[in-house]
């Protein structure tokens, strides 16, 4: 018979302050290597690789090494969640610059929360694929329809999802931001590598916002009827 689980020494894990910013660096769904992970935390590189071996250790990080350096990530996408719903109660902290307020409204308007399409892009579409009926809630997931399924697909969208995944197919996932939710799981993660393959979103330079391109634009629109608006968006 097993035992509860563990959640004081889960959550002393996340509470230190430096872990937190090396998570929080990870949450975007890219490998990271020790030295940004470090200068992330505002730590010495020694002190960081303390703080990682805890982390991986503890199961919420996993590395891997390309010659002589090592790069971490996030251990799945429950860790993912777990901080992304850590984020939707923390208060917010104040913003001391200009620049923090620039890197804090593109986070705002669209991200990557994990693997898949967060902020006010991904709530958006997920409010417009739910009133389209192409996807629909039920006991705390969701479910995709048969008409969704064509028309992901028409898109190039995988939709197929194998039994044997320990992970969930589309599952509502709360907005930070936003404080609704926005589509995750299976099906998340592949309609926002779509979205990149297409070319309709792109990856800001540093941290895990990323940008909504004109063919992204005018295709969110045509698609799903999403009018995205200098940053303001409404559906039709």
């Amino acid at each position: 018979m097993s035992s509860v689980p563990n959640i004081g020494e889960v959550a002393s894990l996340i509470g230190e302050p430096s872990r937190v910013a090396m998570l929080l660096s990870l949450l975007g769904g890219k490998s990271l290597p020790a030295s940004e992970l470090a200068r992330a935390a505002r730590i010495t590189p020694q002190t960081a690789s303390s703080h990682l071996a805890k982390l991986v250790e503890g199961g919420l990080l996993v590395n891997e090494s390309y010659g002589r350096h090592r790069y971490y990530r996030l251990a799945n996408a429950e860790v993912a969640h777990a901080l992304e719903a850590l984020l939707a109660i923390a208060t917010p902290r104040p913003i001391r610059s200009l620049r923090e307020s620039d890197q804090v409204r593109a986070m705002r308007f669209a991200r990557t929360c994990y693997d898949h399409l967060a902020g006010e892009v991904g709530v958006a579409l997920t409010d417009q694929l739910l009133s389209l009926q192409m996807i629909e809630e039920a006991d705390q997931e969701f479910v995709l329809t048969e008409t969704g399924r064509q028309k992901l697909q028409s898109l190039g969208v995988d939709v197929e999802f194998s039994p044997k995944s320990r992970r969930r197919f589309a599952r509502p996932c709360l907005d930070w931001s936003e404080r609704r939710h926005h589509l995750a799981g299976v099906l998340g993660a592949s309609l926002t590598n779509r979205l990149f393959d297409l070319g309709w979103i792109e990856r800001l330079p540093e941290g895990r916002a990323v940008r909504l391109t004109p063919a992204g634009i005018a295709g969110l629109y045509e698609q799903f009827g999403v009018d995205i608006s200098q940053g303001k968006e409404s559906v039709h």
